[in-house]
């Protein structure tokens, strides 16, 4: 496979929580969905809330949840996140006669490595789960719809409960 396994794994988990924006759910909860072991899932989620693109919260009724809105964020900015492409900048034979100056092979391997970086930079998250056609598929894991109305609103209710109102009618988080 071109890309990692990390990689792969980061954007299934992003495309979940994007589904679902303005919710959040537990690491396990997410890795069941999107069929990930769930310990791999977590240091995952930890290189992604490192880099800004999800956030979380700890204790009861805590969990993860996106940052960045869907529209703005790129698959890019998931990649680097976790597991960011290596261009060649130099020959990877190690060759000092080549110097800085790429061979024809490594050039155009660079060339191709490129074309991904800009293709991803310019291809947002928002556009992947509004995609027509085939790849509908992917929304539908484990009998379990990704954007479904009855984990929405499992998950509304969840955030719900972490807020409680005080005596004086303010809002607190638990």
């Amino acid at each position: 496979m071109f890309f990692s396994q990390t990689t792969e794994y980061a954007l299934r988990a992003v495309v979940f929580l994007a589904i679902n924006e303005g919710s959040s759910f537990a690491s396990q909860e997410i890795a069941r969905v999107v069929k990930v072991p769930a310990p791999y899932l977590a240091k995952v989620m930890q290189s992604l809330a490192r880099a800004g693109i999800v956030s979380s919260q700890r204790g009861l009724g805590g969990g993860f949840c996106l940052a960045v809105a869907p529209g703005k964020l790129t698959v890019l900015a998931v990649v680097d996140a976790v597991d960011p492409i290596q261009r060649i900048k130099t020959c990877p034979l190690k060759l000092e006669a080549h110097g800085v100056k790429l061979c024809p092979l490594h050039k155009q391997m660079d060339e191709v490595l490129e074309s991904v970086q800009k293709c991803f930079g310019s291809t947002t998250i928002m556009q992947l789960i509004d995609s027509k056609g085939e790849g509908r598929h992917c929304r539908e894991l484990d009998g379990f719809d990704m954007g479904d109305a009855k984990s929405k609103e499992k998950a509304k209710d969840r955030d719900k409960a972490k807020v409680k109102k005080t005596k004086d009618g303010k809002k607190k988080r638990k």
